[in-house]
C-alpha cells in the first residue's frame, strides 16, 4: 500500500456546544408548552370544570402560550441585537480614527489568553489587515456568526417548540373519556417529560437520566401546586 491509503483521514468533530443556542430555545420552548399548558388543565379539571371546559383552557393556552413566547423571545432578541449593532457601530468608528489603539486592544487580548507578546503583535496585526471588525467582533466584543441574534428565527423557533409541547394534553384532554380527563392530560405531560429529557440529553451530549429526573420534578411539580390551587378555588366558589 502507498502512503496515501494508509494516513488516517482527517475528521470533523462535532462539538456539542454548538448546539447551545437552538437547543436551548428547543428544550425551553416545548417544556413551557408540555408544562403550563397541561398545569392549566389540569388545574380546571380539578376544580370540577366539564370536558369542554378543560379542552378550551388547554387551545386558549397552546394558543396564548405560543404568542407569548413568539412575542417575548422576539423583543428580548431584538434589544440584543439593537445593543450588538451599537456595539459594532462604536468599534468601526473606532478602527477608523484610532486603529492603533485597537491594535494594542487586540494584542492585549491575545498575550491573556497565552500567546507571547511577539507572536500576539503578529496576530493583531495579520487580523487587522485582513478583517479588522470581524476580529474585534468576536474576541474583544464576543460576538461571532453562531452567536449573532436573529430575532424573527427566535421568535418562530419558540413558538412553534412551545406549540409542540402544549399539543400533547391537549390532544389527550380531546380524546379522554369523560371524567378521566386529568388522568389522560397527567399521564401524557408526564411521558412527553420522559423524551424531552432523554431527546435534550442526547443532543446535548448528557446523561439522560439526569435530564429525565429534572424535567419530571418539575414539571410534576407544577401540576401538582395547579391542581391543588384548582380543586381549592373551585371548591370554594
Amino acid at each position: 500500500m502507498d502512503a496515501q491509503t494508509t494516513s488516517p483521514q482527517p475528521h470533523h468533530v462535532v462539538h456539542y456546544v454548538n448546539r447551545v443556542g437552538w437547543l436551548r430555545a428547543l428544550v425551553l420552548g416545548a417544556n413551557d408548552g408540555i408544562v403550563s399548558t397541561a398545569s392549566l388543565m389540569t388545574g380546571v379539571a380539578a376544580s370540577g370544570a366539564g370536558s369542554q371546559s378543560i379542552l378550551l383552557s388547554g387551545v386558549a393556552a397552546l394558543v396564548a402560550g405560543a404568542m407569548s413566547m413568539a412575542a417575548g423571545e422576539y423583543v428580548s432578541v431584538s434589544a440584543q441585537s439593537d445593543t450588538e449593532r451599537a456595539d459594532l457601530a462604536k468599534e468601526k468608528k473606532a478602527i477608523a480614527t484610532q486603529p492603533d489603539v485597537e491594535w494594542a486592544e487586540l494584542r492585549d487580548i491575545y498575550v491573556e489568553r497565552g500567546l507571547t507578546p511577539e507572536l500576539a503583535e503578529q496576530v493583531a496585526e495579520q487580523l487587522m489587515a485582513a478583517d479588522a471588525l470581524g476580529a474585534h467582533a468576536r474576541d474583544e466584543l464576543g460576538i461571532s456568526d453562531l452567536a449573532t441574534a436573529r430575532p424573527v428565527q427566535a421568535a418562530l423557533a419558540s413558538a412553534a417548540s412551545f406549540a409542540v409541547g402544549a399539543a400533547p394534553p391537549v390532544l389527550a384532554a380531546a380524546i379522554a373519556p369523560a371524567g378521566n380527563a386529568i388522568v389522560a392530560i397527567v399521564g401524557t405531560c408526564l411521558l412527553c417529560l420522559v423524551l424531552l429529557g432523554h431527546v435534550g440529553a442526547r443532543l446535548g451530549g448528557a446523561k439522560p437520566l439526569r435530564s429525565i429526573v429534572r424535567t419530571l420534578l418539575w414539571g410534576g411539580l407544577a401540576m401538582a401546586v395547579t391542581a391543588g390551587a384548582g380543586r381549592l378555588f373551585g371548591a370554594a366558589i
